[in-house]
C-alpha cells in the first residue's frame, strides 16, 4: 500500500500500473493477485484489517453494546494514527480520483453497517432508528476527527474522540430509573444557550 499510494502520487492512479506496484514492493504480479483482485483494493488493504479487528472486538466485548461500539471505534482511530503519514498520502490521492472516492463511501457504509448489525444482535429491544441513528453519528464523528488529521487541521486524538463519542445520545432500549430522571423548568423565551450553560452547571453539582 505504501508503495502504490507513492506512485499513485507521484504518476497518478490512472497511470499506474499493477506490475509497477508490484516491481516497487519487490514481489511478483502473480503475488501481487494472491493478496489483492486490483490497485483499488490495495489503497483500502487496511481497512479490511480494521473492520476483521474491530468484528472481533464486538464479538467478545462484555461492555454495554452502546459502550462497546465507542471502545471498537477508539480503536481503529487509534491505529490510523499510527499511521497518519499514509492515512494523509492515502486522502490526497483518494480526492483526486472519483473512482475512489465511491469506493470510499462504500467502505464508510461497511462499518456503519458492521456497528448497527451488532446493535441490533445485543439491543434487540432498542428502536431501530436509534440503532441506525448511533451507527451513523459515531462513525461520522470518528471520520470527521480523521480527516482534519490527515489535512493537517488538527492534532485531536484518541481522547478528544472519546469526548466527541459520550456526546452522542444512546438509544432508549432499556427502562429508565426514576431516580436518574432530572426534571428542569425555564421559562419559554430562555435562549438556548443559557438553558444549555444551567444545566451543565446544574447537573454537574448531583
Amino acid at each position: 500500500m505504501d508503495q502504490a499510494l507513492r506512485l499513485f502520487a507521484e504518476k497518478g492512479y490512472e497511470a499506474t500500473t499493477v506490475d509497477e506496484i508490484a516491481e516497487a514492493a519487490g514481489i511478483s504480479r502473480r503475488t501481487f493477485f494472491r493478496q489483492f483482485r486490483s490497485k483499488e483494493d490495495v489503497i483500502f488493504a487496511d481497512h479490511e484489517s480494521q473492520l476483521a479487528q474491530a468484528a472481533e472486538f464486538l464479538a467478545a466485548s462484555a461492555d454495554d453494546p452502546w459502550e462497546a461500539v465507542c471502545a471498537a471505534v477508539v480503536q481503529v482511530f487509534e491505529r490510523f494514527t499510527q499511521w497518519r503519514e499514509i492515512a494523509a498520502r492515502r486522502y490526497q490521492v483518494v480526492r483526486r480520483v472519483p473512482a475512489l472516492r465511491e469506493r470510499e463511501i462504500v467502505t464508510v457504509f461497511r462499518y456503519e453497517r458492521l456497528f448497527t448489525d451488532y446493535l441490533r444482535e445485543r439491543l434487540p429491544d432498542a428502536p431501530d432508528l436509534a440503532r441506525v441513528q448511533f451507527a451513523a453519528a459515531v462513525t461520522a464523528t470518528h471520520n470527521y476527527l480523521l480527516r482534519r488529521m490527515v489535512r493537517g487541521e488538527s492534532d485531536a486524538g484518541a481522547a478528544d474522540l472519546r469526548v466527541e463519542l459520550a456526546a452522542i445520545p444512546r438509544g432508549r432500549g432499556r427502562a429508565v430509573n426514576p431516580e436518574e430522571l432530572v426534571v428542569a423548568v425555564f421559562p419559554r423565551d430562555a435562549p438556548p444557550r443559557q438553558i444549555a450553560d444551567l444545566l451543565v452547571r446544574k447537573l454537574g453539582t448531583l
